[in-house]
């Protein structure tokens, strides 16, 4: 069957390249018959006006040997081509010959050099029983037994991941739901839930990601990726010294060749620069105190403030958030020149998800620091990083 459907699409094709040098004869052939006939019906025509006295035999004359000269050059015309299909045809001999003979050949060698005519059709059915590495397939086979069993944790364990690498996030994260509802919690399935939900918020870490791998780690507290995770959870959250001493933890449990170190060194390095050196817990109490008190000024709780806190409700909380972030905002109105209460700023108000303070502070920060400088550069990093318009921020 395959050979014939073949055969029958190389004469398809062949017949339709062969057609124009075919008809191109034929056209040619009723072109001249046709003008000698014009000239006939002209010369009849002639006959019947002398008959009718609508013109004079002198003016028929000259009429009908004027017609009889276009005649004449006509019909020797039509003489001269009568072979001419002949030489058409034979001009496009090798074209014929190409597309009627060399053609196929060329595509069948083809064909035998690099396809398989040894090897039967597989159908639909044996495709999905054995996909290779074919990764619709893969997904397809997958799909369809899940739509026949949709309480099989493990189908939805292994199709979780492949959705997530092909970046269909929302399946991924209803695929990893699955297996955990069905196949119950583990690390790998919490760590790619937190994973899939991070993708698909732009790389922040969310409340429901961050529980993920949080979750993921009382599994498995050695999990590099939910380390991570957890740390830059913190980070965005402007908790810094917790991200430092996470990402600092995870440098100092992993190996000096583990591919994710320069990263979270990169991070580790930020994380300095913004929040200055750190003071060695054996410093003097009156360097802890003037520490305490640069930390105030830059608008974080004091120790009283965070027990205070500690009783409060989420409301109350969160009104003295604000209050603190609103106190940082005075002082550096008054003092400008703060580029650490800038970035503290900037972030505190992205953070409260009051995206037009945040956005004034930006601006503002960079009247300070300009983004041609290298303080610039970082604010204008943080405000990228926390997804805050430009718009109007010279870079």
């Amino acid at each position: 069957m395959f050979w014939i459907i073949v055969a029958i699409l190389t004469a398809a094709v062949a017949v339709v390249l062969m057609y124009p040098l075919m008809r191109k004869a034929e056209v040619l052939e009723a072109t001249e018959s046709g003008e000698v006939a014009v000239y006939k019906d002209q010369i009849a025509e002639l006959e019947r006006e002398r008959k009718g006295g609508l013109i004079s035999d002198s003016e028929a004359e000259y009429a009908r040997a004027e017609i009889g000269r276009r005649l004449l050059a006509a019909d020797a015309k039509s003489s001269t081509e009568a072979n001419k299909p002949a030489r058409v045809q034979s001009s496009h001999k090798f074209a014929s010959a190409f597309v009627t003979v060399l053609l196929p050949a060329f595509g069948l060698c083809l064909y035998l050099l690099t396809g398989s005519p040894e090897k039967p059709d597989m159908p639909l059915e044996a495709r999905l029983a054995n996909p290779g590495n074919n990764m619709s397939l893969l997904i397809a086979k997958a799909e369809r037994h899940l739509a026949e069993n949709p309480e099989d944790g493990a189908g939805w364990d292994i199709l979780a991941p492949i959705y997530f690498r092909t970046m269909r996030l929302g399946d991924a994260e209803l695929a990893y739901r699955n297996a955990i509802r069905i196949q119950g919690p583990s690390s790998d399935r919490l760590i790619g839930l937190g994973e899939t939900l991070v993708a698909a918020n732009d790389g922040i870490v969310t409340e429901d990601a961050r529980s993920a791998f949080e979750e993921g780690l009382r599994l498995d507290a050695t999990n590099p990726r939910a380390r991570f995770y957890v740390g830059l959870a913190y980070e965005q959250a402007g908790r810094k010294q917790e991200a430092l001493a996470a990402f600092e933890g995870l440098v100092k449990d992993s190996k000096s060749d583990s591919p994710w170190l320069p990263l979270v060194n990169e991070h580790i390095a930020a994380l300095k620069q913004d929040n200055g050196p750190t003071v060695d817990r054996a410093q003097t109490q009156t360097q802890g105190q003037a520490q305490s008190q640069g930390s105030e000024q830059l608008g974080n709780p004091s120790a009283e403030d965070i027990a205070s806190a500690q009783g409060m409700n989420t409301e109350d909380r969160q009104a003295m958030i604000l209050g603190m972030v609103e106190s940082l905002d005075a002082r550096l109105q008054e003092n400008p020149d703060n580029f650490e209460g800038w970035m503290r700023l900037v972030r505190s108000y992205a953070m409260l998800k009051n995206e037009t303070k945040a956005q004034e502070a930006l601006k503002t920060g960079l009247k300070s620091f300009p983004a041609q400088g290298e303080q610039g550069k970082q604010l204008v990093a943080l405000a990228k990083e926390l997804g805050l318009s430009l718009e109007g921020v010279s870079q």
